[in-house]
């Protein structure tokens, strides 16, 4: 029986095997800054959004986690349709999902129409998401792997210091109309950045492996990822109420918060995805949880806006720590042919993460207050200090 190829792989991913540097990296990673940057616009502002249609808390993390719920149901068949239609196909279908989904919340007039549209965006946001980190990984010599996801990151995070800025500020001045449209613009330019692309095609085999029923994810990923579950909980409860938190405190520079763990973010990607190649995971992984708790411990606090910048600062530079060198540690033992499946494996578990803390945690502020969110998502990080440790102490001599 042969196994299964690439359908079609980027153009340039076997030449030059040390150079990340080329064209059609810089392009995966300019498009994944569009992207991202339409995307991290309406995270601060969909809850505003959401409580100018009449929903309270309960609504507001219903509504933020449908979305990665949606994604998350997506992204096995993502990473299926990567091998047999092909990269090209799955990422401008997403992009082209993610645009129009987006859009469409300039005309939502009920909390039930955004719900809906919400689960739309999500099955866009897993297919492109999916498909572009598989391509720049496609594109990331093996030996460099780390670095390079690092660097390919760095515009996601880019995307991140300015994009929840640059929503609240513009949903001050705009209506949410035109702040959503301005989003699915974002979208569109990364859209036509990814369809320059070049790709190669590659001759399917004749005959094919047999296809498992329930194959929706990849085994090799499943440690790295269940990790990172445990890690992006903590987000849930940010994206979806520190603004609300902020507020009810009356705490000023939430912008400044985002800006702060933005520029935290982009300054470990310079160098963590390096010590990942040069060390493993044992040298970034613990550090990075470390200073998670210690940030979620500050925001559950919460005296001043000089500890919401602190927090701000060290929850960067622990994700930043910790995301890349999990996502080279889910696709490196991963059979080429399970690069797609081994990346929707990863960004299954971060979806996830994502979805169940929105929805928690909302049921823990309108039971608990807000505060106590943040208590909860540094257990969560514990929780995932000490997983890490267990596993490493059954893996012994075998690295995980």
């Amino acid at each position: 029986m042969g196994t299964p190829l690439i359908k079609d792989a980027p153009l340039q991913s076997g030449i030059n095997k040390e150079k990340i540097w080329t064209r059609d990296f810089t392009l995966i990673c300019l498009s994944n800054f569009f992207i991202f940057l339409g995307f991290q616009m309406t995270l601060p502002t969909i809850p505003l959004f959401v409580e100018k249609l009449g929903g309270n808390d309960q609504l507001i993390g219903m509504v933020v986690g449908i979305f990665t719920f949606s994604a998350l149901l997506i992204r096995p068949y993502a990473g299926h349709a990567l091998e047999s239609w092909g990269r090209r196909k799955v990422y401008l279908l997403g992009l082209a999902i993610f645009v129009i989904s987006v859009g469409t919340y300039g005309i939502v007039g009920s909390l039930f129409f955004l719900f809906l549209m919400r689960m739309v965006q999500g099955l866009g946001w897993g297919f492109s998401t999916t498909a572009s980190g598989t391509i720049a990984t496609d594109l990331i010599p093996a030996k460099r792997r780390g670095e390079g996801m690092g660097y390919y990151g760095l515009f996601g995070n880019l995307a991140l210091a300015f994009g929840p800025t640059l929503g609240l500020f513009l949903a001050g001045i705009l209506t949410f109309t035109q702040l959503f449209f301005i989003c699915a613009a974002l979208g569109l330019i990364a859209l036509v950045l990814s369809s320059q692309l070049r790709f190669k095609k590659v001759e399917q085999p004749k005959q094919k492996t047999a296809a498992k029923k329930w194959d929706i994810y990849e085994k090799s990923a499943i440690r790295p990822s269940i990790l990172l579950f445990f890690i992006t909980f903590t987000f849930g409860g940010i994206a979806a109420f520190l603004p609300l938190y902020t507020t009810q405190k009356g705490i000023t520079g939430i912008q400044w918060y985002f800006l702060f763990y933005a520029m935290a973010l982009m300054l470990t990607r310079t160098f963590a995805g390096k010590i990942y190649d040069e060390k493993g995971h044992k040298a970034i992984f613990p550090p990075g949880a470390l200073l998670i708790i210690i940030a979620m411990l500050f925001l559950a606090w919460l005296p001043n806006s000089l500890s919401l910048y602190a927090a701000g600062v060290l929850y960067g530079l622990g994700f930043g720590m910790i995301q890349p060198g999990l996502q080279a540690w889910s696709v490196e033992a991963s059979p080429a042919n399970r690069k797609g499946m081994a990346t929707a494996t990863f960004f299954s578990f971060f979806d996830l993460g994502i979805g169940v803390g929105a929805m928690v945690f909302g049921q823990v502020a309108f039971l608990f207050g807000y505060s106590s969110i943040y208590i909860t998502a540094a257990i969560s990080v514990t929780v995932a200090l000490l997983l890490y440790y267990l596993l490493l102490g059954k893996a012994q001599t075998k690295p995980l």
